[in-house]
């Protein structure tokens, strides 16, 4: 009896072991590897051995993660105070230096990307934060990928979300965009005024050139008048008939003036 109890607790024994020996890594993981606080290396995925009570695994995540910076008060280059919140994408190439070369990876990066945050703010002018954001992207990303190579980490993707202002500056902005559009609609005004006398000044010199051209002119505005429910008619006077009036009225001046001189 004592021989069985005691062939049960050692196989009771031997099967815990075995449980504690085997381990399974998915496809997305890799099991870190100390033996006697000494690191062996990365194994998985799939199913392998360990040695009890000599062998420790600490599993990493290789799937790409998604990191979420908080809103940073900063200053822009410009003295500028603004919030902005950014979103880090990264992920871990060798298991092995994420485990050894930093307590925490997931911790160290979120701190890495909010103080890089803050600074490449503090470098940048309002101007390129609102409109040259794929710059300050690539330059945050190139940032944070340069620290965190040594933790075996890559971060891909570095976007910045969202840029508050204060309610001072949207104002100030709101006036300056104002104005701007007052001085663009002002030019294109004076343009259109330009070209009008400009075409203006072609039509004339087209006129001079041809006597009877002034004369169609007059007819063709008799025929729009009339076209209209108006109540005054107006009659032109053809160009080419005015000239020899004007001059015998003139002559008609001289010989009077003549006269009555003698």
């Amino acid at each position: 009896m004592g021989t069985l109890i005691v062939l049960i607790f050692i196989i009771i024994a031997l099967l815990v072991l075995i449980a504690a020996a085997i381990r399974i890594v998915p496809e997305y993981e890799r099991g870190v590897i100390f033996r006697l606080g000494r690191v062996i290396g990365a194994k998985g995925p799939g199913l392998f051995f360990l040695i009890p009570l000599v062998d420790r695994m600490v599993k990493v995540d290789l799937r790409t993660v998604t990191l979420d910076v908080p809103a940073q008060e900063a200053i822009t280059g410009d003295n500028v105070t603004v919030k902005v919140n950014a979103v880090v994408y990264f992920r871990v190439l060798d298991p092995v230096d994420a485990i050894v070369q930093v307590e925490d990876y997931r911790r160290a990066t979120w701190q890495i990307a909010q103080t890089s945050l803050r600074n490449v703010i503090g470098q940048s002018h309002l101007d390129q934060l609102l409109q040259d954001r794929e710059e300050i992207n690539e330059r945050l990303q190139h940032i944070i990928d340069e620290a965190t190579e040594p933790w075996g980490i890559k971060v891909s993707i570095v976007e910045v979300k969202d840029l508050e202002l204060t309610p001072n500056m949207v104002r100030a902005m709101a006036r300056e965009a104002e104005a701007e559009r007052e001085r663009r609609a002002k030019i294109i005004s004076a343009e259109g005024d330009k070209q009008s006398a400009e075409r203006l000044a072609d039509a004339a010199r087209m006129m001079n050139l041809e006597p009877g051209a002034m004369t169609l002119r007059y007819l063709q505005t008799l025929a729009d008048i009339g076209i209209q429910n108006n109540t005054t008619v107006v009659f032109p006077l053809p160009i080419d008939l005015m000239g020899p009036l004007m001059r015998l009225v003139n002559g008609k001046d001289v010989n009077s003036s003549s006269e009555d001189a003698t």
